[in-house]
């Protein structure tokens, strides 16, 4: 299993990128998952239901399964987040994970950066960013550059850069 990361500021596009990179790896035969590092609380469940009611009754973790898909819901419950490598352990088998955020992760990353957003680019000061993709040039920058709008090209830098985990 390989692993690869999308890195950059909130609302520079890094999950709009995803969006159409994942298919086009995909279309490339390869198995394609991702791990989405949030800063926000989040919930998949809906207050009412069954499983949220479990949930907040004191479960640890809870387990949902329907027609079409699983998840597994684990409450930190004041813990420590688990480590990226932590989170690894628990996916199944595939060619390549891509990784949204953890930004401070020792891992090959491409950040997402528009400059009209008048935000300073990660590189150099986060690790791993081997690359920018960008909806035009990036200043001051001895990364490769690459063109947001160019898919393929992105997916080969990804493929060809990822690294195992």
């Amino acid at each position: 299993m390989k692993i690869f990361g999308i890195a950059g500021h909130s609302g520079m596009g890094k999950t709009t990128l995803l969006e159409r990179l994942v298919p086009e790896i995909s279309s490339r035969g390869l198995v394609v998952s991702l791990i989405k590092h949030s800063h926000k609380n989040i919930d998949i469940d809906r207050p009412g239901k069954d499983s949220y009611r479990l949930r907040e009754s004191g479960c640890k973790e809870v387990l949902l399964l329907g027609n079409d898909r699983w998840a597994l819901m684990h409450e930190l419950r004041g813990a420590e987040e688990p480590s990226l490598n932590y989170l690894l352990d628990r996916m199944q088998h595939c060619d390549l994970v891509l990784i949204e955020g953890f930004k401070g992760g020792e891992f090959p990353k491409l950040e997402v950066w528009r400059a009209g957003l008048g935000k300073s680019t990660l590189s150099p000061q986060w690790p791993g960013i081997v690359a920018i993709a960008s909806d035009g040039p990036v200043p001051d920058t001895h990364l490769a550059q690459l063109d947001l709008a160019d898919v393929a090209a992105i997916a080969n830098f990804a493929v060809q850069n990822a690294t195992l985990r």
